[in-house]
């Protein structure tokens, strides 16, 4: 551990919720070695929650807000600030208010210009999982991990989750499965008649509930309506804020979805979690399963690249519900 290592530091992700908590680790592997640095998070307001939950930040930073107010970023007075996420306004303002170390990936251009220590990280082509490829930007200020995301899963920090305010949605002598089957169109999602077939399966002491915003929850009604009115199924899509649906997630016993946030989220706390995957690169498990204790995916072993151009995944379909079944079944 150097002696120089900065008292304060700024880590900035300001993307998706899913990569945001793939990223919580790197804030405790530093407060592992230097527990007296005072970590800073820049994110987006909707992912606030999710930062503020970690113990290992000391203080959620607005992007939007510091792109307004740069007094509000010099006035840190971070040693240093290590871009996660490329982000070209942010890397302009961090030079501009002198902060004395940058870090950021070669592969942009616009770190060589606003960066001062730049890392050879390519995720594109990458082979290992996005959160190993995040605690690599560490090495400038003299932090190299050597582990693998079974040591990551120790640092998520996630105990400031907020109790959950509706006890009463949960029925008792139930085993909780909560089941997310949109994503925005972040990731390749398996088909609603499929989540369908697997409430059929379940026994009854299974008690089904379906996650998503209001505009998913939609979707759903619109294409598989069956599914929401299922005797084993509470629909609670568009019910809850992200603290709210944390809640959730650590009050229930386990959760399947695609590669989503809140089978990200499950997996930090802990949860059972399965992950629905494509074997398409960059969107195979090894980049982007879930990281945690009893968390797992399924995916078809083959390589495949026919749907790369497409939202249809051939590959995503062929997964069979006997196989989720099997997994979910296993979790009593």
């Amino acid at each position: 551990m150097t002696p120089a290592f900065p008292p304060r530091i700024i880590l900035s992700r300001t993307d998706n919720l899913g990569d945001v908590i793939l990223t919580l680790p790197m804030a405790g592997f530093i407060k592992q070695h230097a527990p007296a640095t005072r970590v800073y998070f820049i994110g987006k307001a909707y992912t606030r929650p999710l930062i503020e939950a970690c113990v290992h930040v000391d203080e959620f930073l607005d992007r939007e807000a510091l792109l307004t107010h740069p007094a509000l970023l010099r006035d840190v007075g971070a040693g240093a600030i290590v871009f996660v996420f490329p982000d070209r306004p942010l890397a302009e303002l961090a030079a501009r208010v002198g902060i004395p170390v940058r870090v950021g990936t070669s592969h942009r251009w616009f770190h060589w210009r606003y960066a001062n220590r730049l890392v050879n990280l390519s995720r594109r082509h990458a082979h290992r999982h996005e959160a190993e490829l995040n605690v690599q930007l560490l090495k400038p200020l003299g932090l190299s991990f050597y582990g693998g995301t079974e040591q990551l899963a120790d640092w998520y920090g996630l105990t400031k989750i907020p109790v959950f305010s509706r006890p009463d949605v949960l029925k008792p002598n139930r085993f909780h499965l909560i089941l997310h089957p949109k994503s925005k169109g972040s990731a390749r999602e398996w088909p609603l008649e499929k989540y369908y077939a697997l409430a059929e399966a379940l026994s009854p002491d299974f008690q089904v509930l379906i996650t998503g915003t209001t505009a998913e929850g939609e979707l759903i009604r619109q294409q598989k309506p069956e599914l929401l009115r299922h005797p084993l199924v509470t629909d609670l899509t568009g019910q809850f804020s992200l603290g709210e649906l944390m809640g959730l997630i650590a009050a229930a016993d386990g959760l399947v979805a695609g590669s989503t946030g809140p089978l990200h989220i499950a997996a930090a706390l802990g949860k059972f979690a399965l992950g629905i995957y494509p074997p398409i690169r960059p969107l195979h498990p090894g980049r982007w399963a879930p990281v945690g204790k009893k968390a797992t995916y399924v995916c078809l072993e083959k390589a495949c690249d026919d749907c790369r151009k497409t939202g249809d995944c051939a590959c995503i379909r062929a997964i069979d519900v006997a196989q989720v079944r099997k997994v979910v079944e296993s979790w009593r």
